[in-house]
């Protein structure tokens, strides 16, 4: 019998834990190889979707820029086409009416002048109703494929006679 241990056959002693030690240290050694990289992996991800989250915030915040833009040409168009009044009925006391041939060249011009394109039509003789379409080109969204978002604006104008602060 050896000293500090038992006998086993086949084995001499210091040698009976040899195996296992070694294939833990190989098995250590294999999973430190297989987790190499997954830091850059990960990294990766998270930069690939912080990227796509700021294209967002700054793309869609330019398409609402965009967008009000689209509006703002819209009310100042409608705005300048209403004022061109049939001046034979307002002089008389009748009805306000929109000269519809001028009012809607008005708002054209005035479109045309802004760089928007746009409509006008003029409903119930009395109301210049604007209508424009822009269109927001991408600055990071154009990774996924969404290179430009259409915006649209409308805004109308609408006369009215008032006497004494009171629409008659």
């Amino acid at each position: 019998m050896a000293r500090g241990g038992t006998n086993v056959p086949g084995r001499t002693r210091g040698t009976s834990h040899t195996p296992m030690i070694s294939h833990l240290r190989r098995l250590g050694t294999r999973r430190a190889r297989d987790e190499r990289g997954s830091i850059s992996v990960w990294f990766a991800t998270a930069s690939f979707a912080m990227i796509i989250l700021v294209g967002m915030a700054v793309d869609l915040g330019g398409k609402v820029h965009t967008q009000q833009q689209a509006r703002s040409a819209a009310a100042q168009a409608a705005r300048t086409g209403a004022q061109d009044v049939q001046g034979s009925t307002a002089v008389r006391g009748e009805d306000l009416r929109v000269d519809l041939n001028a009012a809607k060249a008005a708002a054209q011009d005035y479109l045309h002048a802004a760089g928007v394109e746009g409509t006008a039509r003029v409903v119930n003789g009395d109301t210049l109703i604007v209508t424009t379409t822009d269109t927001y080109t991408s600055k990071f969204l154009g990774i996924i494929g969404l290179d430009s978002m259409q915006v649209t604006g409308e805004a109308s104008a609408r006369l009215i006679r008032a006497e004494g602060g009171i629409e008659r």
